[in-house]
């Protein structure tokens, strides 16, 4: 089922579970899904869980034709089968992935929302828009901005994935975090 929804923009149509879990079928839009996303996904989209949490240090630079980003550290990475988990002090900031690669088409884009949980929790989510052509998986911010430490199991559900159809094409990611790349390496020319 699609749904239609009207902007001052113009139109564009939200994916719903049926067509989404097509599309998982045919064409792999999303790689890894929990067998409760695959039998009985909830809402308009996908529910994502958390596969890897990357602190970072040392220093960026975003320039008009270059960038150098933070150095990462990985704090902690997803074993299916083993119970892990991190505790997110008031203040944290840091990188997250999905457990879940993305596979987008030319024809489709992709938002990141979090779980209410995840806010009634006080941790909040950073991210950007998914370009389409985009392949891997997800890396955003994420901040605990509330007052309390908060437990966060590795493999948890915690943001939501929304699909919207482009109409009149889309333009292919051309940019170089395709495949779910953390950090730059070092300074480097922006495409």
């Amino acid at each position: 089922m699609l749904k239609q929804v009207q902007h001052d923009t113009g139109e564009f149509m939200i994916l719903g579970p049926k067509k989404l879990l097509e599309l998982v079928k045919t064409k792999k839009l999303v790689e890894g899904l929990s067998k409760r996303e695959l039998e009985n996904p909830e809402g308009a989209g996908f529910d994502l869980r958390l596969g890897e949490v990357y602190g970072i240090s040392g220093k960026a630079f975003l320039g008009e034709e270059s960038r150098s980003t933070p150095g990462v550290e990985l704090q902690e990475k997803y074993e299916k089968g083993k119970r892990k988990s991190i505790k997110i002090k008031p203040g944290d900031f840091y990188l997250v992935k999905t457990i879940e690669k993305i596979n987008l088409p030319i024809n489709l884009s992709a938002v990141i929302i979090p779980r209410t949980t995840t806010f009634r929790s006080g941790i909040f989510i950073r991210t950007g828009p998914i370009q389409p052509g985009y392949q891997g998986e997800l890396t955003f911010g994420l901040k605990n901005e509330g007052p309390v430490t908060v437990e966060v199991e590795m493999g948890a559900r915690f943001v939501h994935v929304i699909f919207h159809e482009i109409k009149g094409g889309g333009s292919k990611y051309r940019g170089q975090w395709q495949g779910g790349r953390v950090t730059t390496k070092k300074k480097e020319k922006q495409i």
